[in-house]
């Protein structure tokens, strides 16, 4: 993929960050008050995350699902034209995917989905179908970090438009092969599904061969910024855990923190190993 193209993908993601912004900021005015409504028919709590689980008895809060989508967004807005401007000229392979992590952020703003299905009466294939494209875009965004993981490790340049397609293929497949009950939800807001235990198993393993690719790259690349790099990738998977599994006041900011620390260090790292090429 050429820096052209790879910048319009950059360029694409800002538009489709701003859009969510202003769909939520939208929704704002109507869902305010369904909130803690949502939050009262919430089947269950966010069943994700090892941070959520000792914070179970603490009692959920109403707005918390809104100010994990606010932040997820403003990752995601600010996250990509930082990449856009100071990789614009840069040619790093991996950093295409990793610009598809942050992208994946902006699918968060689907999660409004339940309130204004209380406050408008929505029909359950919209809450559906909003599901269906947030599972897609999480597991786009790690497939897509794991991706820049295997390129860093060796995976050719030539392959990676073909690696797109492979990430793009399998989220999808996970995203529609999943039975989806539209009538029920987590404290987060995310529908609930019969998988969750399988996507945990996936979504482990992902993350374990993310941070090994890396630091495999740090040995056969003979360079210490790989290792950074990895410390990096554990850092912004581990916030971007608690940041979509919070319900209490007490995660999103410090996930939130340690995920844009992760990023900070993927990226100074990359654009200390390309800088100079």
């Amino acid at each position: 993929m050429t820096l052209t193209h790879r910048n319009m993908c950059f360029k694409a993601g800002i538009v489709i960050s701003v859009l969510a912004i202003i769909v939520i900021i939208a929704a704002a005015i109507y869902t305010s008050p369904a909130y803690s409504e949502a939050q009262e028919s919430s089947i269950q709590r966010s069943g994700g995350g090892l941070t959520q689980r000792l914070l179970s008895s603490l009692e959920p809060a109403p707005f918390v699902p809104f100010a994990t989508m606010a932040a997820s967004l403003a990752y995601s807005l600010v996250g990509i034209i930082l990449i856009y401007i100071f990789f614009e000229k840069t040619q790093s392979p991996e950093i295409l995917f990793m610009g598809f992590f942050i992208m994946s952020f902006a699918f968060e703003c689907l999660r409004v989905i339940i309130p204004l299905k209380l406050t408008m009466d929505l029909p359950g294939f919209y809450l559906t179908g909003s599901f269906r494209t947030l599972l897609f875009g999480r597991y786009f965004g790690l497939f897509s970090l794991f991706a820049a993981s295997i390129c860093a490790a060796g995976l050719e340049v030539q392959k990676q438009q073909y690696t797109v397609l492979v990430c793009a293929a399998a989220s999808l497949l996970m995203a529609l092969g999943v039975p989806v009950d539209n009538l029920s939800w987590d404290s987060t807001l995310v529908l609930l599904n019969d998988f969750g235990s399988t996507f945990l198993m996936i979504q482990t393993g992902v993350f374990v061969f993310t941070i090994a690719s890396f630091l495999i790259a740090a040995y056969t690349r003979g360079s210490r910024n790989y290792i950074f790099i990895g410390l990096g990738s554990l850092l912004t998977l581990i916030g971007r855990d608690m940041l979509f599994n919070a319900d209490t006041w007490v995660s999103p900011l410090p996930g939130f923190i340690i995920l844009s620390l992760g990023t900070w260090f993927i990226c100074t790292r990359f654009h200390r190993i390309y800088l100079w090429l």
